[in-house]
């Protein structure tokens, strides 16, 4: 059954910064856009969310007009709109998907491997967590595609592993599950993203709990 809309812990697939990220303009400021995401999804309460994401879209739309040949703004606004999406709900919240499902698209066809695989990964949390016909675009088959596609990008992503880890229990496959969790845990940290590390891990062993309570496998006392 699908978990309308994106549960704000859930909402967004994050990556490092890409490879060349040196002193280049665009690259500051996507590590600036990531960490302002982090700061907003995990330590900001719920009331505060939405107007912050809402503010953090602008920020990526400019983004977006000043380098128009450029991926990443486009990943992070597709980013920033699911996790908008997930605060506010309802019907708003159908519009704000399909946003991000075009800018998620878009970035795609401009470098499908821009931060390790983070479009196909968002793109399948997507595809995963939204309703299906006809109130929206979710599809269990399209999502898995794209959770494959991104970990053939980055087979150690803690991003790609948690949320197909997550796709995989909702559809009760705990063992797989669990193991694609358990990549998730060994992923090796991110540079400059100590908080989204964190945050993304605490996610990770909750839902290995979740897949313990399903009798789904014994876990380690570090995953306890």
């Amino acid at each position: 059954m699908k978990r309308y809309f994106l549960p704000l812990a859930l909402t967004a697939a994050l990556a490092g910064p890409p490879p060349h990220a040196a002193a280049a303009p665009l690259d500051q400021a996507i590590s600036a856009v990531a960490q302002q995401w982090a700061h907003i999804n995990y330590q900001l309460p719920p009331g505060r969310q939405a107007a912050a994401f809402g503010a953090l879209v602008k920020q990526e739309s400019a983004l977006a007009a000043r380098y128009p040949g450029r991926a990443e703004p486009l990943i992070w606004r597709g980013i920033t709109l699911s996790s908008l999406a997930g605060v506010e709900g309802g019907l708003h919240a159908l519009e704000l998907v399909k946003e991000a499902r075009r800018d998620l698209r878009a970035s795609l066809k401009i470098d499908p491997t821009a931060l390790q695989g983070s479009a196909d990964t968002s793109l399948g949390a997507l595809y995963d967590k939204v309703p299906g016909w006809p109130l929206s675009f979710g599809n269990d088959r399209k999502a898995e595609g794209y959770f494959r596609k991104a970990l053939q990008i980055d087979p150690r992503s803690i991003d790609a592993n948690y949320f197909y880890g997550d796709f995989l229990y909702g559809k009760h496959h705990y063992a797989q599950a669990l193991a694609a969790l358990r990549r998730a845990l060994a992923a090796p940290p991110r540079p400059g993203r100590p908080l989204a590390d964190q945050g993304r891990r605490q996610q990770i062993l909750a839902l290995m709990a979740k897949i313990r309570a399903h009798g789904g496998g014994v876990l380690t006392s570090t995953e306890r």
